[in-house]
């Protein structure tokens, strides 16, 4: 019998929970590597499959932080449970194999999975596209405050819609289109797919970039596969899509030429006043749907706060990863997510662990909510947000951590989406603390504050904190820290090798969890209320 199987038919590990015996007089503030690294072994070993929900690998995982938060003296937050269910619904389209493509200068098939991927939020149990027209509809944005509308003069209801992926200030290189080549929540999928439903469209594609998504299309692939997870919206009358999917680069260039058309009409949509196109293609594919009822499950924990109980800080990492799927190279199926993310779901435990152990319980309540459905679309916390357990109103601030350095210390410090809220400047402050200093976040083109599950909260007005290391390694500095990121996002990113490393050493990672543990305990251990900062699209969602 492994360690793992051991933890959960007994109820406790030894090994990972070994700091949590140590006498509450320790100094909060100082994370323990050993027990960290014992939290990521269990959570992203096979035996937990990939963690996925609705699987035995989510029983394994809930029990998990369920136990660990109870072995560490916290208070369950949802009344007397540690968990919150999250009612969701697991759609399995079993596509056509191709979708025929008809155009004024020519025909010809392309091949479900290789050439494009396809989805849909509806519980139909057959739905079909049979000969739809097809319009490229630029970058799929409705975006008044920058004077942009992609749909402005065409009707697109009952269409099918080809956009392009990220902002049109990416392409463009221009900085006073949008935010330039730093994403807004315009150039997410997510918000495209909400438009073109907004428009009436029967389905949206997306065409595929490396650059402009921040991730291989393979990553599509083997976060997408056949089955999704949704929030149960059973009762609701909001349209949907049919269809959802994305498109290669090539795809969508085989597409442009059998309409008559080349790559400079992609390039025209990067201008403001961009007109969107009938393409005059036609698209056939169908799918098969199988629905799945259930309900996930958050785990959160709470320390009550000795003067101002009905003020809270929230802590949030998601527990999910991808499960079983694809095999890579290998032939290895089980997408592990150490990294992403058991690191963080171990960070959270530890983060839970130092507060608990500082002398002196937190002026405000502070809670440890580990969400489920994030590599799904931010699910987990998406439902918190909409059925909070605690009013967001007395929520003062809310702190994520969405991956963790496994590497070396870092000289700089990065901030998702910097310049939102004065939570960014205490980090500041506790950084140079630590002798680091800010560096402009690493990779802005990748919309990072929208992709993980600090965004929920924001967009319900919460200020919210995305940060982390950045690249300057202490020893091999920039061009060592790059190599250390781009092997990650290429190699190991959403594929079955995200797994447990015993080399790791976490001396960087460990060093920025006690920067966000300086930034909550600042909140926790005061009185200030963090407020967004003059151009976030968020301050007046928090009035």
């Amino acid at each position: 019998m492994s360690d793992t199987t051991t933890f959960l038919a007994l109820g406790f590990c030894a090994v990972a929970f070994a700091s949590c015996s140590q006498s509450t007089t320790q100094s909060a503030d100082t994370f323990n590597k050993d027990s960290l690294l014992s939290h990521i072994k269990v959570l992203a070993s096979d035996e937990f499959m990939g963690r996925r929900p609705f699987s035995l690998g989510e029983e394994k995982t809930v029990a998990y932080m369920q136990q660990t938060f109870t072995r560490l003296g916290l208070e369950p937050a949802n009344g007397a449970s540690y968990v919150q269910e999250v009612p969701l619904v697991d759609i399995t389209v079993n596509a056509d194999p191709k979708m025929e493509v008809k155009g004024p200068k020519g025909n010809f098939d392309l091949r479900n999975i290789d050439d494009y991927i396809v989805a849909t939020e509806r519980t139909d149990s057959i739905i079909r596209l049979e000969n739809d027209e097809v319009v490229f509809a630029g970058y799929g944005v409705v975006a008044p405050e920058y004077g942009w509308n992609d749909y402005a003069g065409i009707d697109v209801k009952g269409k099918i819609v080809l956009v392009l992926v990220n902002d049109p200030g990416f392409n463009a290189g221009d900085t006073t289109i949008f935010k330039g080549r730093t994403m807004t929540y315009y150039g997410r999928w997510t918000y495209k797919y909400e438009e073109a439903a907004r428009q009436g469209a029967k389905a949206c594609f997306i065409v595929h970039n490396t650059a402009a998504a921040s991730y291989p299309y393979s990553v599509v692939q083997n976060s997408w596969g056949k089955s999704n997870l949704y929030l149960d919206t059973r009762g609701d009358n909001q349209y949907r899509c049919a269809l959802n999917g994305w498109v290669t680069g090539d795809a969508a260039r085989k597409m442009l030429t059998a309409a008559g058309q080349d790559t400079t009409l992609l390039s025209q949509a990067d201008k403001k006043g961009f007109k969107a196109v009938s393409l005059g293609l036609k698209l056939s594919t169908g799918v098969k749907v199988t629905t799945v009822y259930n309900k996930s499950k958050n785990v959160t924990a709470k320390i009550t706060g000795s003067k101002h109980p009905d003020e809270y800080i929230v802590y949030t990492a998601h527990w999910d990863h991808l499960g079983v799927g694809k095999p890579d190279a290998k032939g290895d199926t089980i997408y592990n997510g150490a990294i992403d993310n058991s690191s963080g779901s171990a960070a959270l435990l530890e983060m839970a662990r130092a507060f608990k152990n500082q002398k002196g319980k937190p002026d405000r309540t502070v809670i440890f909510l580990s969400v489920t459905s994030e590599e799904q679309g931010l699910l987990g916390s998406k439902y918190y947000a909409e059925h909070p357990i605690y009013p967001l109103s007395k929520t003062v601030a809310e702190i994520n951590m969405d991956g963790v350095n496994s590497m070396g210390k870092r000289k700089d410090v990065s901030i998702s989406g910097q310049g939102q809220s004065t939570l960014e400047d205490y980090f500041v402050e506790a950084a140079k603390a630590q002798g680091r200093y800010l560096s402009p976040e690493d990779k802005p083109e990748a919309g990072g504050y929208f992709r993980s599950d600090h965004f929920n909260f924001a967009k319900k007005g919460v200020p919210a904190l995305n940060a982390g290391g950045g690249i300057d390694d202490v020893v091999g500095g920039k061009k060592e820290g790059e190599r250390q990121r781009d092997e990650y996002t290429d190699k190991h990113y959403h594929q079955p090798s995200d797994e447990y490393d015993p080399s790791w050493t976490f001396e960087g990672g460990l060093d920025d969890l006690r920067l966000l543990y300086n930034v909550g305990k600042r909140v926790a251990y005061g009185s200030e209320w963090p407020v967004w900062k003059e151009g976030s699209e968020f301050k007046a969602l928090r009035k």
